[in-house]
């Protein structure tokens, strides 16, 4: 019995970590929706990016946190030229252009990153207070993995404070909830497009510089996360904190889990709870608009 329940923990460890690096994509994605009603089926490349970023930064650098810290910057600054080049000329050319663009970019970032780094899978060390095993509830589990969750649990709980108890969180849940009035009242709602796209960009990087030493990085990284963040979206709602939060835990255990018990519909069960979503509650579980 005893076997039995680590047997359980460590799959909720693993399952709470999947959530945590969907909850670092699904969160920029959702706000970006959300607030900027922009598809932006790019986002799963930034996130390769970061990967690389990071990859590269701690092997010129030697340092792992360095890198952490490098790969969201660059991977910002990646999101600032596609905002200035083509996002920004999109914005109103309605969600089919919009769909066909940010795929075709997918490509064109994927070819670019196997022309500079290759196309094979490159690793990164963890740092040495990570790389060893960690007892958690009596569970030995790797200590990186536990890092990945706290990552993600303390980026939550920021996002959290600044969206319910600042005035820029205001300002945003405004912008999400109907941005035609939020600009009415003063808002400079295009400088705050802007500055959510940002700050997605830069949690996407970081979530490839966390998943890099467990997952290498990789080309195929930037369509592999797409369709589970995507999914996550819609089952937790547009432009809502709350949705990526309950999105991301549903998809990271119900894939975790399935794996375990049913390895056989594993592959389908998300996709089963995705078309019930959309039946019973179309616009997700928690959206943000009323």
């Amino acid at each position: 019995m005893v076997a039995d329940v680590d047997f359980w923990l460590t799959q909720f460890l693993n399952g709470l970590q999947l959530s945590m690096l969907l909850f670092l994509l699904s969160i920029g994605l959702t706000i970006i929706f959300g607030l900027m009603h922009f598809v932006n089926l790019a986002h799963g490349a930034l996130y390769m990016v970061g990967a690389y970023a990071g990859v590269s930064a701690a092997a010129a650098l030697g340092n792992f946190w360095a890198a952490l810290l490098i790969a969201p910057i660059a991977v910002m600054l990646v999101g600032i030229f596609l905002y200035a080049a083509i996002i920004r000329h999109m914005r109103r050319a309605g969600p089919m252009n919009q769909v066909l663009v940010t795929f075709g970019l997918i490509f064109v970032i994927v070819d670019l990153v196997r022309i500079v780094w290759g196309d094979i899978a490159l690793g990164m060390a963890q740092p040495a207070i990570l790389s060893g095993p960690a007892e958690f509830l009596g569970v030995v589990y790797p200590a990186y993995r536990l890092f990945i969750i706290a990552v993600g649990l303390i980026v939550m709980a920021a996002l959290s404070l600044v969206l319910s108890r600042t005035q820029i969180g205001a300002m945003v849940r405004a912008g999400v909830e109907n941005d035609a009035m939020a600009a009415c009242l003063g808002i400079n709602v295009e400088r705050l497009f802007f500055a959510v796209f940002c700050v997605g960009c830069a949690l996407a990087g970081l979530a490839g510089a966390i998943a890099a030493p467990v997952f290498s990085a990789t080309p195929s990284m930037a369509t592999d996360i797409l369709i589970p963040t995507l999914i996550v979206v819609v089952i937790g709602g547009l432009g809502s904190l709350r949705g990526a939060i309950a999105g991301s835990l549903i998809v990271g255990f119900i894939q975790t889990f399935g794996a375990v018990v049913m390895p056989e519909f594993a592959s389908v069960l998300v996709y089963v709870l995705l078309a019930a979503v959309l039946i019973v509650k179309p616009a997700g579980l928690l959206p943000a608009r009323s």
